[in-house]
């Protein structure tokens, strides 16, 4: 983590329900035991804000009966598979993301090299530079040795438990040569998937200049679910290093919460505390994967303290959809 001192503007929230369209099935793909389809997150115009669209069968109801605690400062957004948009905080412009950038680099890491779920993928090499890097006093780091081998599958779990930026940096140069020519594969991904407002500068998200929004890191978040082997490494506590004397632990702690699956934490003085989370929620008769996004909160700080705001807004925001999506659901039913 980076302790830079440049603070971050701080909109204040503004509710927007708009719900989405059809889901998209992924075909008996299981996280965690959930099963089922994630909406894509849009109203039915294609629009990502902006007021209140109703489905064809009245599912923009849904999110006019939740009433979620969107934080104070920042930006937020919420989606549930099957339901799309829960609504979100307005104004929404580019702020730095820290390391929620890890997720798209392990995204383009396994669209360049596919692994399937318990695979472990090709042997890397870990270079001078990696090694050298791990013992950096001013940023997050995973342990490596020069020339150990380490499996893809594992390089990609300390990537983003400890979010380790030397491991981001091994990563990028191993699919591409160097970071810069890695980076470009990362902003096309982005464009690809719709995050028109979206900057990478680098493939760990030290640099303050690497930008993007709640929104579009909810369209990452939604496709980067969708692989087996990203889904099962965000949802584990901790994982091992050959020669490394413990474990290595997620810096998630919201996984402790029950029925929270994922998903990436980050934090910096530029960027404050960062999360993208996935949790699981039964309701109506189905248990859903329901995916948010909290940036820059207590920007400014220090990369602790802002971290920690992001645990409680958005853990405040995973109990209170656990709590009113099942009511929600029911009275929609209901009126209907």
């Amino acid at each position: 983590m980076t302790d830079l001192r440049t603070h971050a503007a701080r909109p204040g929230p503004v509710r927007i329900w708009l719900v989405g369209a059809p889901a998209l099935a992924l075909g008996g793909i299981a996280v965690g035991g959930w099963l089922g389809p994630l909406g894509d997150g849009t109203g039915e115009d294609g629009r990502a804000g902006g007021g209140t669209v109703a489905s064809a069968d009245g599912r923009a109801a849904v999110a006019d009966l939740l009433d979620l605690p969107w934080p104070e400062e920042g930006q937020a957004s919420a989606e549930v598979d099957g339901l799309g948009r829960l609504g979100g905080t307005a104004g929404q412009r580019p702020l730095p993301i820290a390391s929620l950038t890890k997720v798209m680099t392990a995204y383009v890491i396994l669209k360049e090299h596919p692994l399937a779920d318990g695979e472990e993928g090709p042997a890397v090499t870990v270079d001078a530079t990696a090694a050298q890097e791990a013992h950096s006093l001013s940023e997050s780091t995973a342990p490596l040795r020069e020339g150990q081998h380490l499996t893809q599958r594992r390089l990609l779990e300390l990537l983003l438990l400890p979010s380790g930026n030397n491991v981001a940096r091994l990563l990028a140069r191993w699919d591409a040569g160097g970071q810069q020519e890695f980076v470009a594969k990362m902003n096309r991904a982005a464009r690809d998937l719709g995050m028109n407002n979206t900057s990478y500068t680098g493939a760990s998200g030290i640099e303050p200049t690497t930008r993007s929004t709640a929104d579009d890191q909810l369209k990452l978040a939604r496709h980067a679910m969708k692989e087996p082997v990203l889904r099962t490494v965000v949802a584990m506590r901790s994982t091992t290093v050959p020669g490394a004397p413990a474990p290595v632990l997620n810096t998630n702690r919201l996984l402790d919460r029950p029925g929270v699956v994922g998903l990436k934490t980050g934090s910096s003085t530029p960027a404050g505390g960062a999360l993208m989370w996935a949790a699981e929620v039964d309701a109506d008769g189905d248990r859903r994967l329901v995916l948010g996004v909290v940036l820059g909160q207590r920007a400014g700080t220090s990369p602790a303290e802002g971290l920690e705001e992001a645990f409680e807004k958005s853990g405040a925001l995973i109990e209170a959809v656990q709590k009113d999506l099942p009511a929600a659901l029911g009275e929609r039913r209901d009126r209907s």
